[in-house]
């Protein structure tokens, strides 16, 4: 077991960090490129949630750069400065897969509704988990460190749970972007490169947390043992 913590680790590692290059060196290629309607990121993400009856839905500026995300507590989309004013594909893309957040809200979409579900028991087991892990082998406590793992189980599914969410906003903005004819056939290729790479930043999250799960039960089996 651990050897397969290290080599997830060190996969997962390296996928997370690859995958930043690309988000950055995509973004940067396709902030460049106008896309073909013309319209900037806060332009796109209001028609988008229009025409799917969100009107309820703000879209505001944020400052930073790829700040980009979508608030459910207040149902509002907010984009990153070099999103909301940009009419590069980058732009349309990130502003698209924002509303696609926005869209499974509305709709109730499972995994969104079991990730939000999560965040308040997160809050307290991401916490928690270390410093039980920590006490659990100073103190050679199989139990407290039972708890720990138990508890960081928790981070690791919600990760996982984050993938389908992610994936199936990324989908939807790609369908929309054509369909509502905010991008041309020709510039699916710089959309998809822009929201899989951003993607591949969570898989990799993803896999080193599984990875460091398994390291933890790897502990905790030896413990036991004694």
């Amino acid at each position: 077991m651990f050897w397969l913590f290290m080599i997830l680790s060190l996969a997962g590692l390296g996928l997370a960090i690859w995958a930043q290059m690309r988000v950055k060196s995509n973004y940067r290629r396709w902030s460049k490129v106008r896309a073909f309607s013309g319209m900037t990121g806060a332009e796109v993400a209001r028609e988008i949630l229009d025409s799917h009856q969100l009107t309820h839905v703000a879209v505001e500026r944020v400052p930073g750069t790829l700040t980009d995300h979508y608030d459910p507590t207040v149902r509002t989309v907010r984009l990153s400065e070099g999103i909301y004013d940009s009419n590069s594909i980058a732009a349309v893309s990130v502003a698209a897969h924002e509303c696609g957040h926005a869209l499974q809200h509305h709709e109730a979409y499972g995994a969104l509704v079991f990730r939000h579900r999560m965040v308040p028991l997160l809050n307290l087991t991401s916490g928690l988990a270390p410093w039980l892990l920590i006490a659990g082998v100073l103190m050679n406590a199989f139990n407290l460190l039972l708890l720990g793992v138990i508890l960081f189980a928790t981070v690791v599914l919600f990760h996982l749970v984050t993938l389908p969410v992610e994936f199936n906003a990324s989908s939807r903005a790609k369908e929309i972007l054509l369909r509502q004819n905010f991008i041309s056939e020709g510039e699916k290729k710089g959309v998809g490169q822009v929201l899989n790479a951003a993607a591949l930043t969570y898989v990799g999250s993803a896999v080193v947390a599984l990875g460091q799960l398994l390291y933890y039960l790897f502990i905790l089996f030896g413990q036991g043992d004694d």
